[in-house]
């Protein structure tokens, strides 16, 4: 038994009336829920996916665990969630084909699989109409209901709160009191040492990593080691050890149940029984496709349209941020280790007019099984499917190539901030599965802003030989979804009010990163944690610890 299931195994869960339950264990819904039972509150936890103990597949990727090299299917449900991935298929109706996407499931949600980075959000994330002024179809607010100002002490809570450590950006006027981290590897040394002789400003990219021995980094699967800060590390276990705290695991909400004014119940099925849970406020933090479909799931007399969804926004203006990963061959006889995302830059987050995103260290790719079978299913989803075939009979050729981009080349990633349009929505569905479908087509502004994005880190890499990995495109990678809850101070145009509770309901909170009426240029971590820092002060009239 985990320390994380200790709690909940000593009390019979539905017959109390909580102080507060929490829906997921990630980023949001651990930090709020620990901040609160920090301060006595009494907090039940629950979780659909698995509490972590013996059973548990950590140290490497899932589909390192498969039977034979394969793209996750839903044959390989117990694994992935053995190794807190999400294990159910999402109906994707941009692409008319069910994906599984690279999330969390389980204690911790994401962060359990999250490659560490937690950066600030800038000022100019705060005003976003300011940075992209008249783009036709999209709903932009010309500020966000929190400015930067009354964050920064939330961020910086969490920043103490996850152990970050880290160096200073020059480009940011604010300066985060950060722990030091390690010095930089030989290779990202001689990286830094490029990209500040082209003018760029390249800086020791803030992580909440403790750096043990033997660091690996972990990321895209369960840290072994007492590492990597998640919200299990940080925020779930000392709620539960420390503060009394219970956590439910294998237990997935079903619906809330409401009147006008009140979630009344969350009616739950644990280990496949149905159970009903009370709690004077809910705290809703799923995740951004999990929420809005839960809320939509949650319809009833009182709320005909999807509870909390008087606006009719719930589930819409999904952004996911579009990625990119660069490879690049650092000079002969240079040490290579490429394990741990040491830089970034942010040069191009406000470049030439045009408000772009972030260049951070990536890490290093998957095993190269994991690579190929990627490859093949890519093919076999595109245009080129035909070719699929002649791509399998090559993998062995490919097989050295991609061996060399894994363990020789240091990978950068891009950050490019999307914009929330109305029609990039998760909606409830009645396939099997995961009961969630999905519509993301990038619309015009970001292809033009993409373009832009990739010459210009182009050319700041040159004459350096690299090759870019195009992954925007890619809906699986939607590890960075948001917005479809947004906050703001009109009801008519959000979901939430400035403190993060539906409108027209007095005790049911969201606060993963649905919340976001604007998905930023880089990492949403930090900035999920800090709000929920912000929402914890605002239930309980404190200020930030």
């Amino acid at each position: 038994m985990s320390l994380a299931t200790a709690a909940s195994d000593r009390i019979d869960v539905a017959a109390e009336t909580w102080d507060a339950i929490v829906v997921g264990t990630g980023m949001g819904g651990a930090t709020l829920g620990y901040a609160l039972a920090k301060l006595g509150w009494r907090i039940l936890f629950c979780e659909k996916g698995l509490a972590r103990g013996a059973d548990e597949l950590s140290g490497r990727y899932a589909e390192s665990f498969f039977e034979s090299p394969a793209f996750p299917g839903t044959e390989h449900a117990d694994i992935l969630r053995r190794a807190g991935r999400y294990a159910e298929p999402i109906e994707d109706r941009s692409k008319s084909s069910p994906i599984i996407p690279f999330l969390g499931c389980g204690a911790g949600g994401s962060s359990a699989i999250y490659g560490m980075a937690m950066e600030r959000f800038f000022p100019a994330d705060f005003t976003p109409a300011k940075g992209h002024p008249n783009v036709a179809g999209v709903s932009l607010p010309d500020e966000w209901p929190v400015c930067y100002d009354e964050l920064a002490p939330h961020y910086a809570a969490a920043e103490r709160l996850y152990r970050v450590r880290g160096g200073r950006d020059p480009l940011r006027a604010d300066t985060a009191n950060l722990e030091p981290a390690p010095p930089l590897t030989a290779a990202a040394a001689v990286l830094a040492g490029h990209l500040e002789a082209r003018g760029m400003h390249p800086y020791r990219l803030p992580s909440a990593c403790e750096y043990v021995e033997g660091c690996r980094s972990c990321q895209g699967y369960l840290c072994p080691k007492d590492c990597k800060n998640d919200s299990v590390r940080a925020c779930l276990n000392p709620a539960i050890i420390q503060y009394g705290a219970a956590l439910v695991d294998d237990c997935e909400v079903i619906r809330l149940r409401a009147s006008k004014r009140t979630v009344d119940a969350v009616e739950c099925r644990m280990d496949g029984r149905p159970i009903t849970l009370r709690g004077r406020i809910v705290v809703v933090a799923a995740g951004a496709l999990a929420t809005p479909v839960l809320l939509q799931k949650s319809a009833s007399r009182d709320w005909p349209d999807g509870l909390a969804n008087d606006s009719g926004l719930v589930g819409r203006n999904l952004m996911r941020h579009l990625l990119d990963l660069y490879a690049i061959k650092p000079p002969d006889g240079c040490d290579s280790d490429n394990r741990i995302k040491e830089l970034a830059f942010n040069d191009f987050y406000l470049c030439d007019g045009a408000k772009l995103g972030t260049v951070q260290s990536f890490g290093q790719l998957p095993p190269v099984d994991v690579v190929q079978q990627s490859m093949l299913h890519d093919i076999r989803n595109s245009r080129f499917h035909w070719a699929s075939s002649v791509a399998r009979s090559a993998l062995p050729v490919m097989r050295a190539h991609i061996d060399r981009l894994i363990d020789r080349r240091l990978i950068l990633a891009t950050t490019l901030e999307d914009l929330p349009h109305a029609d990039n929505r998760v909606l409830s569905s009645g396939s099997a599965g995961s009961g969630i479908a999905m519509r993301y087509e990038i619309g015009a502004y970001e292809r033009a802003r993409l373009a832009q994005f990739r010459k210009a880190v182009g050319t700041a890499l040159k004459p350096l030989r690299f090759w870019r990995l195009a992954q925007a495109d890619r809906n699986e990678r939607i590890a960075h979804a948001c917005g479809t809850c947004r906050f703001g101070d009109n009801p008519r145009t959000s979901v939430l009010d400035r403190d993060c509770r539906a409108h027209g309901l007095d005790n049911l909170y969201i606060v993963d990163s649905s919340f976001f009426p604007t998905s930023g240029g880089t990492n949403p971590s930090l900035t999920i944690a800090a709000n929920a820092l912000r929402v914890a002060c605002a239930l309980t009239g404190t200020t930030p610890q």
